[in-house]
């Protein structure tokens, strides 16, 4: 028994990291989320964002949209939806937002995007298995570079406000054509069960300790809920 003590130290050190790595992609993503909304909430040139946050229905967060093209581009990304109700901010939702474009351009982009959703509309629009940026209407979208101060009136009542930093710097952002996609599979796999967003994001359901930071830090910015 004592020669295997030492195999069973090595079997389970080997183990460890690939039982921890079933989860590192969906909560890794919530801790990037989390990240974002310190940096994004926290800079002093962006104050229209706190601003907003305060009366916000929900917020979307996509702390890695890698965009690149060379005459064929695309853009693509993960991203967490958050609502918030009576109780406070919910737990995650999970979503992809990908979009591609065709025409003359060259480069690579890597940006982290927070959309401020400012109405009910906004928010359940959002939470459809598929929603087409440019293509409903009814929801107005509206994409600020440096501030909302210098936007139009139309933006500043958009159900949906986009702020977008790119390698430091906040600029306007292309996201028409993008579409956003629920991950429904993430989702099972944070709450050890299939939960719509409608149920996460709307009801409250979802629990992981996980979401804490993020749920906080939320909360420390939009008012203390």
């Amino acid at each position: 028994m004592r020669r295997l003590f030492p195999l069973l130290l090595t079997a389970l050190a080997l183990l460890l990291p690939i039982a921890a790595q079933a989860q590192t992609e969906e909560q890794s993503l919530v801790d990037r989320a989390t990240l974002s909304v310190q940096e994004m909430l926290s800079d002093q040139s962006n104050p229209d964002a706190r601003n907003l946050l305060r009366n916000a229905t929900g917020v979307m967060l996509c702390p890695r949209v890698f965009k690149a093209g060379f005459i064929l581009g695309g853009q693509g990304g993960s991203c967490v939806l958050v609502g918030r109700g009576q109780a406070g901010w919910t737990s995650p939702a999970f979503y992809g937002l990908a979009s591609g474009s065709v025409g003359f351009q060259i480069g690579v982009q890597d940006s982290q995007i927070i959309f401020i959703i400012r109405t009910e509309k906004g928010l359940k629009a959002l939470m459809n298995s598929q929603f087409k940026f440019g293509a409903d209407a009814g929801v107005a979208v509206a994409t600020i570079g440096a501030g909302v101060a210098g936007a139009t009136t139309a933006a500043l009542r958009a159900d949906i406000v986009a702020f977008a930093k790119s390698r430091g710097l906040y600029a306007g952002i292309s996201l028409d054509g993008s579409i956003i996609s629920q991950r429904s599979d993430w989702n099972a796999a944070y709450y050890g069960q299939p939960l719509s967003p409608q149920q996460i994001v709307l009801a409250g359901q979802g629990r992981n300790p996980g979401a804490e930071p993020l749920r906080e830090m939320l909360a420390r910015f939009s008012g203390g809920r």
